[in-house]
């Protein structure tokens, strides 16, 4: 079997406490990654990496994305534990199922703090290290509703449309940097 070219890589994932990013984590641990595992609830994470079996190694950062402002001082702690960051998850999201007219704006603050503007200011402080080094990777988990809106639906679909523009715009300019972005 040809060896992964994900050993040994780090991989830090936001939301990776439940679903899609749960089982992101496994999936990576079992190909022999370093992993970094992100979000709000401790003690998901620490189950979560009780289950990475494989892992190169396994870190975890509680963090919460609607505080963006705090997005710089986490790099600067993964950047001191793991040399580089390689792989970039970003799959953290907060949903709503409302009609406009019945969420409240705070409603829609939260979840564009958490699904757009944490992990744009994610990005931004860990941008500069992988321009340095020429190599990473930024992986945007994403929905159908980044490109269409659904009654109910109004504040998430706004943030995957602006998370849409933001990586669209970012894979263009860090293209000549050897960064590749994928929204999925």
């Amino acid at each position: 079997m040809r060896e992964s070219k994900f050993k040994g890589q780090v991989v830090w994932i936001t939301g990776a406490s439940s679903g899609i990013g749960e089982a992101l984590a496994k999936h990576f641990a079992t190909l022999g990654s370093r992993l970094v595992l992100s979000s709000r609830r401790d003690d998901e994470l620490k189950r979560v990496a009780g289950l990475c079996k494989g892992a190169s190694a396994v870190s975890i950062l509680p963090l919460d994305l609607s505080k963006p402002e705090s997005m710089a001082d986490a790099v600067r702690w993964v950047l001191g534990r793991e040399s580089a960051v390689d792989v970039m998850v970003h799959n953290a999201a907060v949903g709503q199922r409302a009609f406009a007219s019945n969420a409240g704006f705070e409603i829609d603050d939260l979840i564009m703090r958490t699904n757009y503007l944490g992990p744009v200011a994610l990005t931004k402080a860990l941008l500069p290290a992988m321009q340095v080094r020429q190599k990473g990777h930024f992986i945007v988990i994403s929905s159908v509703l980044g490109k269409f809106g659904f009654p109910g639906r109004s504040g998430y679909s706004a943030s995957k449309h602006a998370l849409h523009g933001f990586f669209d715009t970012l894979r263009a300019e860090v293209r000549e940097d050897n960064i590749e972005v994928i929204l999925l």
